[in-house]
């Protein structure tokens, strides 16, 4: 079956999963957006804090089971971006991981009796994670069409040209937008989720609140992001492998491949939606029109930077040295059989979707949490 794709399908259908689970993920990250709003909406009353912690306490390794997934595969399948971007921008990779790594140990020690540094600093733990690692990691995506300052030498091995090693993307206004655009989305994603999640009327509307103000700021930063992606120049190869900058390549991109363009708009628009019919009509499982628009909008970003011809982790040290799905991919050997261990994929969708059910079937409730003999975060 695989072994009769041609080794640019086995690399194109690798790069359509990554940029399924890399729209999965996005979706996920309601958790890291619930986090950030727990004093928002709670407003100190305990009670109703631990309501929003349990909510979000049952499904963070979902997102640690999708992360894995999505790493594993993007780092599997094209070997030389690991190399390149964890081998070079490693402390920003570092700082993500760390940021993911306190999401862990606060959920699990936030009231534990011996937890000698106080449910506090826990809290805020899941601040950061919610906070300062999602803007890092729209930071660390935005780099695939802005670009890093790296070479790959004739033995694949790369060279880093900048001391900050990674955190200089953090001086890029584009590579911010993108940032503070998926912190605001999963604040909304996070706010819809409690909606869907929890049975209590202030919950209801502090939430419905907090997205009205999140989701203006969210559209400026990914109206800005917008307008300096499709204005920008891209980086092209043809045939034989080089590179070279074209103008609005990643507008060219959208338009030339139409289908890709479709499920980004779509995405927009369910997401507008799901945001629309919440407000308004005060209905509550939105979460899903919604979380289906952000993997449509995450999905399509992908596809536009891996297709069409595109280097999807550009070099603006050495044009020549960016890495694109046809020169940073394993052998054909490599991925026909990755290919056959892809066919667990839906087994760990249909995992999350099972216990996504068996945890929602019932609402949270305040009687719930005062319960004695229930296991609280």
């Amino acid at each position: 079956m695989f072994e009769e794709l041609t080794l640019l399908q086995l690399q194109q259908y690798w790069w359509i999963i990554i940029s399924l689970l890399g729209g999965i993920f996005g979706f996920i990250m309601f958790v890291q957006g619930g986090q950030t709003l727990f004093g928002t909406i709670s407003k100190g009353d305990e009670t109703l804090k631990t309501m929003l912690v349990n909510s979000l306490g049952r499904k963070w390794e979902l997102g640690f089971t999708t992360l894995v997934l999505f790493g594993g595969a993007l780092f599997a399948a094209f070997p030389l971006f690991y190399s390149t971007s964890f081998g070079g921008a490693y402390w920003v990779w570092m700082s993500i991981l760390f940021c993911f790594i306190i999401q862990a140990v606060s959920y699990e020690y936030r009231k534990k009796t011996q937890n000698f540094l106080g449910q506090k600093v826990y809290e805020s733990f899941l601040y950061i994670n919610g906070s300062l690692g999602v803007i890092l990691l729209g930071v660390a995506i935005a780099t695939f069409f802005s670009g890093s300052a790296f070479s790959v030498d004739e033995n694949n091995f790369s060279h880093w040209h900048t001391s900050l090693r990674g955190l200089e993307a953090l001086a890029s206004p584009f590579n911010l937008s993108l940032g503070f655009a998926l912190f605001f989305l999963v604040r909304i994603s996070g706010a819809l989720y409690f909606i869907n999640n929890i049975d209590h009327v202030i919950i209801r509307q502090r939430a419905i609140k907090s997205i009205k103000i999140n989701m203006p700021i969210f559209l400026f930063f990914f109206s800005v992001f917008l307008f300096l992606l499709f204005t920008k120049d891209g980086f092209a190869y043809d045939t034989e492998g080089f590179v070279y900058l074209v103008e609005y390549k990643y507008l060219h991109n959208f338009l030339e491949m139409p289908i890709v363009f479709a499920l980004f708009i779509l995405g927009i628009i369910m997401v507008v939606v799901a945001v629309v019919v919440t407000i308004h009509f005060n209905m509550t499982c939105c979460i899903k029109t919604g979380g289906l628009g952000i993997v449509l909008t995450v999905m399509a970003l992908f596809l536009n930077v891996g297709f069409n011809n595109t280097a999807y982790y550009p070099s603006v040290y050495d044009l020549q040295s960016s890495l694109t799905i046809q020169n940073s991919s394993g052998s054909h050997y490599t991925l026909t059989t990755m290919s056959y261990v892809s066919f667990m994929v839906p087994f760990v969708i249909a995992y999350i979707t099972y216990v996504w059910y068996q945890m929602d079937k019932v609402k949270i409730t305040k009687e719930e949490i005062e319960d004695p003999h229930a296991h609280n975060y």
